[in-house]
């Protein structure tokens, strides 16, 4: 008896995972047997997924809304997809493209066209994340050279800091003293206190 299964990937808690699970039910999978992950799709090493990887069998049906839900790494993608259709004999079902329903065609030209579509999805959800990591990165550089300053603003300084930042640096006391005197943690005693001027 074929068993038929969901994954649902969003890439943070903070987003809403509504739009894949209302496809599932759309797609009559049962709640039970949607596996939801709320992490980057950079790798596979995802709870729920390994979870529902070890509970898929030969002849089950693994339904995903869209390729890069399943990942966004373009070799992972392809030895994962390998591994369910190949090694475990699962079908798969993209509902957002058709063509990548591993039930049809699986003669040798059904199987080498969802094989070319495969390759061209995940090369583009890869391409995606590059371009987003390219995008961040330029906004932050451009950010920082209009004078932004970035991160959590920096916490104030007990009062007592100046003068054992100064013992500290005159050598009559050690940072881990310092840090423990001033209630900080030595990184961050060390980071304060390099650029400190104690004139």
């Amino acid at each position: 008896m074929t068993n038929r299964y969901g994954y649902i990937r969003v890439s943070s808690k903070e987003q809403n995972e509504e739009r894949q699970r209302i496809a599932m039910q759309q797609a009559g999978l049962l709640p039970k047997n949607v596996y939801l992950d709320k992490q980057s799709g950079k790798d596979f090493a995802r709870p729920q997924y390994q979870k529902l990887l070890r509970r898929l069998k030969r002849d089950d049906l693994l339904y995903v809304k869209s390729i890069d839900r399943l990942g966004r790494n373009y070799e992972e993608i392809l030895q994962q997809w390998r591994l369910l259709t190949k090694d475990k004999g699962v079908d798969i079902v993209v509902l957002d493209m058709p063509l990548l329903d591993t039930r049809r065609g699986k003669d040798l030209m059904g199987t080498f066209l969802s094989d070319i579509v495969l390759q061209l999805l995940s090369f583009v959800a890869e391409n995606e994340r590059t371009t987003i990591r390219q995008r961040q990165a330029e906004g932050i550089a451009a950010a920082r050279a209009r004078g932004v300053r970035l991160g959590r603003p920096p916490q104030p300084l007990p009062a007592s800091f100046p003068g054992v930042c100064r013992r500290w640096k005159t050598g009559r006391i050690t940072a881990s003293a310092a840090a423990q005197e001033c209630q900080m943690p030595l990184s961050s005693f060390l980071y304060r206190a390099k650029n400190y001027d104690i004139t």
